[in-house]
């Protein structure tokens, strides 16, 4: 079943219950209280006829007495202890009365009776009779005229809820509309995606703060956010796909040339296992950024300890030192403490440091320091620079600003990307500030261990 259907179906029958059980309580409440009323009017008949019995002179046949004081549409009787009637009297239109069975209750009775499917008020309470004998003066009398106002009631009700009914169609139909639009719009539009292969949106008319109204919002969010993470995923592909295809195109071109004439030219042959061992090490270098790349930051095997900050840095430039054979000069603090993963942190100092080392040819500085609540590592190389049209860009995968200077110094638009997922990781920050053909001062920022 449709979910409109269902919201129609269950919401109708609740309203429709809900209708006949209001209306039931009131019939049956103005039931009971009209024949509530009833019983006490025929009781103080009753009581006003034993008060006249008590009064009457002893001349007054029994018969006559209780005609003054029969009702109009019931009956008289008195009955004594051994269950004889002494008198009775009935009006003219109540003569089936006389057949009913008599009883002695010996108690004062009020009830609501039923003889041969009519309904009567009885009441019978005790009375000293003439001739100072103790019996019994019970009253029956005809409800019809209450029962025919009851009957016009219950009509009524019933009329009452035909009538509302229709309006109570009506608002649910209107009511599962408003709420069912929304969902049919958000089914529609799916499926357009679905067979467009386009990112579209649910029109939203207006400001609100039901929860329709944030379910298309939060659709359209999630669809700018598959947009712009598939236009990402194309990009990357596609940018994977270029750096991949050039090594694999030389590998291919040397091996290819190596077929044909490397056994007879051993220079050839020398050329050709250079270049082909070198872009192999180019491939698995960017194959190791691209996974690191891929990893979830909560995939990252972070390792948090307090360390000397000055100590690792101190060690690390002395190792890139020697290694890349560049001058490196260190100014730094003492005592710097900070709490973090340390073979993360030098591995993110490396990157910066190789970009240093390849957009540059003067000596790199290299400075530890502390502010307020922070420690810091900046990195100043006077290099080429970055322009500041695209510094935002750089953290960018497969980003470079010039493609011809990044494919002689063999960068692959994933240092700086991988750099910032790795400060995400231990809760750094790295900052760039560059000048073009001036240079470029990169800053990792950490918390020191007594900040707060």
């Amino acid at each position: 079943m449709k979910l409109r259907s269902k919201i129609n179906l269950y919401t109708s029958v609740m309203f429709i219950c809900l209708l006949i059980v209001i209306n039931g309580a009131i019939y049956l409440s103005f039931s009971s209280m009209m024949e509530r009323s009833e019983l006490v009017r025929a009781e103080a008949e009753a009581a006003k006829t034993s008060k006249g019995i008590n009064e009457a002179e002893a001349s007054i046949t029994p018969n006559t007495l209780l005609r003054a004081y029969v009702p109009i549409n019931g009956m008289l009787q008195i009955v004594t202890p051994d269950g004889k009637v002494i008198a009775a009297v009935t009006a003219p239109d109540q003569q089936d009365l006389r057949d009913q069975p008599i009883t002695y209750n010996g108690r004062d009775i009020q009830k609501i009776i039923e003889y041969k499917g009519i309904t009567y008020a009885f009441v019978s309470i005790p009375v000293i009779w003439t001739a100072g004998q103790v019996a019994e003066l019970q009253m029956t009398k005809n409800l019809e005229p209450t029962e025919n106002i009851l009957k016009t009631l219950k009509l009524v009700l019933i009329l009452v809820t035909l009538v509302a009914t229709v309006p109570v169609l009506l608002s649910i139909r209107l009511l599962s509309n408003f709420i069912i639009q929304p969902i049919t719009s958000l089914i529609n539009t799916m499926r357009e995606i679905q067979k467009s292969g386009q990112f579209k949106r649910i029109p939203l008319p207006k400001e609100s703060k039901n929860e329709l109204f944030q379910l298309g919002d939060t659709f359209n969010d999630m669809m700018d956010l598959l947009e712009t993470n598939y236009e990402k995923q194309e990009q990357f592909v596609s940018n994977a796909s270029h750096e991949l295809k050039t090594p694999l195109t030389v590998i291919k071109a040397y091996a290819e040339l190596l077929k044909r004439r490397g056994n007879t030219e051993p220079k050839l042959f020398d050329e050709s296992v250079e270049a082909i061992h070198s872009e192999a090490i180019r491939m698995i270098e960017m194959t190791q950024e691209l996974l690191m790349l891929a990893r979830h930051d909560e995939k990252w095997k972070v390792e948090i300890e307090t360390i000397s900050l000055s100590e690792l840095i101190e060690a690390s430039v002395i190792s890139f030192r020697e290694g890349f054979k560049r001058e490196i000069n260190l100014i730094r603090e003492q005592q710097v403490t900070v709490k973090t993963d340390p073979n993360k942190l030098k591995q993110l100092f490396y990157i910066l440091m190789e970009n240093a080392h390849k957009y540059s040819s003067e000596s790199i500085k290299v400075i530890v320091r502390t502010d307020q609540r922070n420690a810091v590592i900046e990195i100043i190389d006077r290099g080429i620079g970055i322009p500041g049209s695209e510094l935002e860009k750089v953290f960018d995968r497969f980003f470079r600003v010039d493609e011809a200077r990044t494919r002689k110094s063999g960068g692959f638009g994933l240092g700086l990307p991988l750099a910032k997922d790795i400060a995400n990781a231990i809760g750094a920050e790295i900052r760039l500030d560059s000048v073009e053909g001036q240079g470029t001062t990169a800053k990792i920022l950490l918390k020191l261990v007594n900040s707060h």
